[in-house]
């Protein structure tokens, strides 16, 4: 069915008005619809992308790689980062294509509209002007009509009584008589005329103006039908992606191994030692007195260690503040005419107004850089950096960052030679068109890469065979354990037993020392193996640093500021920190008395495994 503004809504004008401007308000009602819709799929993109980068793994974190969870999680946001992506792109579609389009359309409707209203207002004032001259000529036809009958009247009643009268009373009679005959024809005129406007107003101007307001309509309609296909179009087309992402989400979720990642857990952190072994029965029935010499000096110290000494698995390695307090002044020089029991004439240590607090140090440390505190912890945690064979490291962590540094070395040593064809190939080039280059240039990075491969071959050798080394005793550690494992159990409660040969019979766990490091030396063995025997109930204490040797002092030493230990000459010392360069060295007493003395004053006797780390440092 098939409906015409024109002719079933001709009366209708101000009413169409009315409809056409509240079709208008909600095409701009529609436009800031979608303009509204796209900010918040733009601002939910951003949020949905802050989110995905603020859990994103950091690069610092090894762990997070290693693990199916943590792979799932990192392939869950990197997809959430690609639905931020697509709700950008919807949100970019919906204002250029749909919401830009309205509002340029919404202005050209109002202006067509403006113009459609404005012919039908001249049209409805012609008719109603044409109407007006209407109604005038007919008020003048009916005036004159009446004045015509009047003075017909008063011609007749004057022509019976007075003929002079009479004569002139016709004459104005048949004058109002012509007056009245025109106003006549003008009011046929008129009237003729009127009809003829309004038959053209109802049945050619207003039809025509009013199918262009309704074609106006009908075009607004469905520009807003295809601004609403377009809108659905638009996220149509992003959600093959979003399904997608969807399903890499699921198939990373169903990805998650437990057992696999439970079997990571002891892959990264097996030590590749044995648990420690039984206590030993400890007879103190037989008493005896120790001389104090200095071939004794290591049995009193164990003896004295096994009352406060923690197994290695409960010990604390925080040694920060303990580290901090180290003397930063100068050592003393060692005296010219040193005094056998002088203690008056012994140097004393720097005065205290040059004492530097561990505050003071700690604001210092802190102030540095995140990189540099990094580092200096580390260095002050271990005394340093580890040795480049990573003997410092339990056997099966060590034989993986072999391991992996191994397999560094050979993409860098890929990375090289690939460098190195194609700087060939481009000399060959050069040679053979010297226009495009010149061969010389690159002989300078050629020698480069040389070098670079040269260092690198070494470094890999070296690394190759500090693994082999590591894999041998890694194996040797599985045949003692095998072979050693009965004859522990036989003599571990046999009282009155050699310490030593005991000793030498437990397992490699006891090897690690107590702060984590690991030695194959077997008379450094000793020294750990006696401290790790028996633990005090007490948890609470800080764990002693190991110690790296013994030293004798050769002058007597008065330590009066913080960090300091004095000592008397002759005195026999444990050596818990090497020099580092600033003349001072830390030594330990009977366990409970720890600092700094001068290293001038002292006679260091390091022990081998000791040396032999240190070489790497």
């Amino acid at each position: 069915m098939s409906c015409s503004w024109g002719t079933e809504l001709w009366d209708q004008f101000d009413n169409l008005e009315k409809h056409t401007s509240w079709g208008i308000d909600f095409l701009e009602r529609y436009s800031k619809f979608i303009k509204e819709r796209a900010d918040i799929e733009l601002s939910y993109a951003k949020q949905i992308r802050s989110l995905s980068k603020k859990y994103h793994p950091k690069r610092s974190r090894e762990d997070e790689s290693r693990y199916t969870w943590c792979l799932a999680f990192a392939a869950t946001l990197q997809q959430l980062n690609e639905l931020a992506v697509q709700r950008e792109e919807l949100a970019e579609n919906l204002n250029t294509q749909i919401a830009c389009e309205l509002t340029r359309y919404t202005q050209e409707v109002k202006t067509e509209r403006k113009t459609h209203f404005q012919d039908g207002r001249r049209a409805q004032q012609h008719i109603e002007s044409s109407w007006k001259q209407l109604e005038s000529s007919k008020r003048r036809f009916e005036r004159d009509c009446k004045e015509a009958e009047r003075a017909q009247q008063v011609s007749d009643r004057i022509d019976l009584d007075n003929k002079t009268d009479g004569e002139k009373a016709r004459q104005t009679a048949q004058q109002k008589k012509q007056a009245a005959e025109e106003s006549r024809k003008e009011y046929v005129t008129s009237l003729n005329q009127f009809n003829q406007d309004q038959h053209q107003h109802y049945h050619t101007l207003v039809p025509v103006i009013y199918q262009r307001i309704q074609d106006m309509e009908e075009r607004r309609i469905e520009r807003i039908c295809e601004a609403m296909r377009s809108s659905a179009e638009a996220e149509r087309k992003v959600l093959p992606v979003v399904s997608r992402c969807l399903d890499v989400m699921m198939d990373a979720s169903e990805g998650i191994q437990p057992r696999m990642d439970t079997q990571q857990v002891v892959e990264v952190y097996k030590s590749g030692f044995d648990p420690p072994g039984d206590v030993e029965f400890e007879d103190y029935s037989a008493t005896m007195r120790r001389s104090i010499s200095e071939s004794s000096y290591l049995d009193n110290r164990t003896e004295g260690r096994r009352h406060s000494r923690k197994l290695w698995p409960f010990i604390r390695k925080n040694k920060l503040l303990t580290l901090l307090s180290s003397p930063r002044q100068p050592p003393p020089p060692p005296p010219t005419s040193p005094s056998p029991g002088g203690v008056a004439n012994s140097p004393q240590s720097p005065p205290p107004a040059s004492r530097e607090p561990i505050t003071q140090r700690l604001n210092e440390l802190m102030s540095s850089g995140s990189r540099t505190r990094k580092q200096c912890l580390r260095s002050l945690k271990r005394g340093g950096s580890g040795p480049a064979d990573c003997s410092h490291l339990p056997p099966e962590q060590r034989r993986k960052k072999l391991q992996t540094r191994i397999n560094n070395i050979n993409e860098e040593i890929q990375r090289e030679r690939e460098q190195r064809d194609a700087l060939l190939k481009m000399r060959e080039v050069y040679e053979r068109s010297p226009q495009m280059g010149d061969a010389g240039s690159l002989e300078p990075r050629l020698d480069e890469v040389k070098q670079s491969l040269q260092r690198l071959d070494e470094e890999l050798r070296r690394n190759q065979a500090w693994l082999s080394e590591a894999d041998s005793r890694l194996s040797d550690h599985s045949s003692r354990r095998q072979s050693g494992g009965c004859g522990l159990n036989s003599q571990a409660m046999t009282p009155g037993s050699s310490s030593l040969k005991q000793l030498d019979n437990r397992s490699p766990a006891s090897r690690e020392s107590p702060d984590g490091s690991y030695t194959e030396d077997h008379s450094a063995e000793l020294h750990f193996k006696s401290r790790s025997s028996e633990f005090d109930d007490d948890f609470d204490d800080e764990e002693p640093l190991p110690s790296i040797g013994t030293c004798k002092s050769l002058y007597p030493f008065q330590g009066q500021n913080e960090g300091t230990l004095s000592m008397v000459e002759g005195e026999l010392l444990s050596v818990v920190e090497e020099d580092k360069g600033d003349g001072w060295t830390r030594v330990r007493r009977n366990l409970e008395e720890e600092g700094y003395v001068p290293t001038s004053y002292i006679k260091v006797f390091l022990d081998a495994s000791a040396k032999g780390a240190m070489t790497y440092i």
